[in-house]
């Protein structure tokens, strides 16, 4: 008797075996299946052999065949690397907060994300992997990692990186951003605070800064009117010119830096156009002796 015909199972795929005559072996070029392996159950695809001779005999093999079960084990890898996204903070972003808990989300649709290959490295730090919060999604993983020291004001580089089971490296992603913890720097040089004027014009008038996030933007209200935008030169100078209202006014000006700190400084100025009036006059004594003294008393309001 003689094998007359062979085949192969492969995840679920039945393949004719064609003998070939010149080595006597049953062969045939079968393509992979289109997902890794890594998914299935021991990470392999099962094999199932079967062969028949021209009596119709027939002879099965798989994995848990003692001789031939290991080789049966098919190993499809993919070639596609996971996806990495960065979500917070985002690119050139400035923020407050030095500690800020940072996002990104890592998928991979095939062998999946290892999450042991998850890391971060924050500018020229050493690699992250460990005090990274992974919560499973579909595809991968939601990751989020707080640092453990407070980041110094100024801009800021993280990297994240990621593979899949099957070894493929995702495209390191990376982010530049900007923290901004201290609020800006705001002085007021006119008009003095209390000021009583009989000026009606007031020039508000000063300099600003912030190290981290300059230029700021400055504004001035006048009492309960709008907030109204100053030109901030070059140099941080800026300068408005008010009305003032009769009476007691309140002066708010605000610099803000991109960052939103704020400072704010409050001048209060009394404007009084009205001259005082004279209500009474009395001299004593009236008429006054040569060479004598007399007292002038005077009423008088304003």
């Amino acid at each position: 008797m003689s094998v007359a015909r062979a085949q192969a199972i492969v995840n679920g795929q039945t393949i004719d075996l064609q003998k070939n005559t010149q080595t006597g072996k049953w062969e045939a070029t079968v393509t992979a299946p289109s997902k890794s392996s890594y998914t299935k159950e021991g990470h392999y695809y099962g094999v199932v052999l079967k062969a028949w001779d021209d009596a119709g005999n027939m002879s099965t093999a798989d994995v848990t065949d003692t001789e031939l079960g290991a080789s049966l084990k098919l190993i499809v890898k993919e070639k596609v690397a996971p996806v990495i996204a960065i979500t917070y903070p985002t690119a050139s972003a400035t923020i407050t907060n030095n500690k800020p808990v940072i996002r990104w989300k890592v998928t991979d649709d095939d062998s999946g994300v290892n999450p042991d290959t998850i890391g971060i490295t924050i500018d020229s730090g050493s690699k992250i992997t460990s005090g990274i919060t992974k919560t499973a999604v579909t595809g991968g993983y939601e990751c989020s990692y707080t640092p453990g020291t407070a980041l110094a004001d100024g801009n800021h580089t993280i990297k994240i990186d990621a593979s899949d089971f099957d070894g493929n490296a995702a495209t390191q992603k990376s982010v530049t951003f900007k923290v901004d913890t201290v609020a800006p720097v705001l002085s007021v040089s006119s008009p003095a605070d209390n000021l009583v004027t009989n000026n009606a014009s007031c020039t508000v008038s000063g300099t600003t800064n912030d190290v981290t996030s300059s230029p700021c933007k400055v504004t001035v209200k006048l009492n309960s009117g709008t907030a109204e935008n100053v030109t901030v030169n070059a140099d941080g100078a800026f300068s408005k010119v008010l009305t003032l209202a009769q009476g007691t006014n309140k002066i708010t000006i605000v610099s803000t830096d991109s960052a939103g700190k704020s400072t704010t400084v409050i001048r209060t100025v009394i404007l009084d156009t009205g001259a005082p009036e004279f209500i009474s006059a009395v001299m004593n004594p009236n008429p006054v002796d040569c060479g004598k003294t007399f007292v002038i008393s005077v009423e008088i309001t304003d």
